[in-house]
């Protein structure tokens, strides 16, 4: 098997086309919580996944490593990795089949270490027992020469790895959420929220290790968070989510420097400015839509401050704007400057 499609670029390692994610209601009915989603990360690339709580963030990245739970399924979508030893067709696996993916081609750090790892076992063990599963031929120097190597790469003391979870601080835990995520030498690692209940210290110290270890160890790297300011300092391109929906796309510097989404306008425009003006920005008026009750047009038009007529009876699609830039707006482009 050549070591990529036909049809998908050699510089593009991940490529997620129409993915949805669903479950059926009382009535029997399909209720989409993610809906159409389309991106590619590239190698050696920063993508960052943003949006507000609920909007489908973390059930995307689910549905990537086949870790949806049970009341969940994927009703379209298909999710390509051009690994390095051929291509992968993600969303044809199995669960038997994933287990030869997860890990050793695409790895999560989980929001919440203390929950993720497994308070009575050692994170030696745990971390090895990640090695030895897909290298069997390993042996026990082996083991303890690759976790030494990993706690070096996220800054912790070898002699630590035989402690157990509770006996790290909550950065050090989220630094052994690196460690075992980086065992098996994946080519893909997903940060779910990897800065969630850290201090700002703290916050700024996981985002450089993680920033260190993409470029270091050539990853590519999908981080999901629903604060924007910690993507434009860590990330290339960055998709902006919206009740299911991508609302917006682009390169970090385009999409803060020129919004086209009122959505992306709006979150934007919550973050005040060094020097700036004292005041609070204009709140977003509203909540997102029930999934099992979506508006007919544009999912964000009952909150949108630039509304009009077309928007609540038309669905707008997302559209490209040039090579690296699209929104679901029916007005986009906007004027320069017009973000109010």
């Amino acid at each position: 098997m050549s070591a990529s499609a036909p049809d998908l670029p050699a510089d593009v390692l991940l490529d997620v086309r129409d993915l949805a994610v669903a479950y059926r209601n009382g009535r029997g009915e399909e209720v989409r919580i993610v809906d159409g989603v389309s991106f590619q990360v590239r190698r050696g690339e920063a993508f960052g996944l943003a949006g507000e709580s609920g909007c489908g963030k973390t059930t995307t990245a689910l549905a990537l490593l086949g870790l949806l739970p049970t009341s969940l399924y994927r009703p379209t979508g298909e999710i390509l990795l051009n690994a390095a030893d051929g291509l992968v067709s993600i969303h044809k696996r199995t669960e038997r089949g994933m287990q030869q993916v997860r890990w050793a081609k695409v790895s999560m750090v989980f929001q919440g270490a203390m929950n993720a790892l497994d308070p009575v076992m050692r994170v030696s063990n745990q971390i090895g027992e990640a090695i030895r599963l897909h290298e069997p031929g390993i042996d026990r120097r082996g083991v303890e020469e690759r976790i030494a190597e990993l706690f070096g790469y996220v800054g912790i003391a070898a002699a630590r790895s035989r402690q157990y979870p509770h006996e790290f601080s909550g950065g050090m835990r989220q630094r052994v959420m690196i460690a075992l995520a980086l065992a098996c030498k994946p080519e893909l690692v997903i940060g779910d929220e990897p800065t969630t209940a850290l201090d700002v210290m703290m916050q700024a110290q996981i985002l450089q290790l993680l920033e260190d270890l993409r470029r270091d160890l050539g990853l590519s790297l999908i981080l999901i968070t629903h604060d924007l300011s910690v993507l434009a300092e860590t990330c290339d391109r960055v998709a902006i989510m919206y009740a299911g929906e991508i609302a917006e796309i682009g390169t970090v510097r385009d999409l803060y420097a020129k919004p086209e989404h009122p959505y992306t306008q709006r979150l934007l425009a919550a973050f005040p400015a060094v020097g700036g003006p004292r005041q609070l920005a204009p709140a977003i008026g509203g909540v997102p839509p029930d999934p099992a009750d979506q508006p007919t047009g544009c999912r964000f038009a009952p909150r949108c401050h630039r509304v009009q007529d077309i928007c609540a009876a038309q669905a707008p699609a997302l559209r490209a704007l040039d090579d690296e830039r699209a929104a679901r707006c029916h007005f986009a482009p906007w004027p320069t400057g017009s973000t109010t």
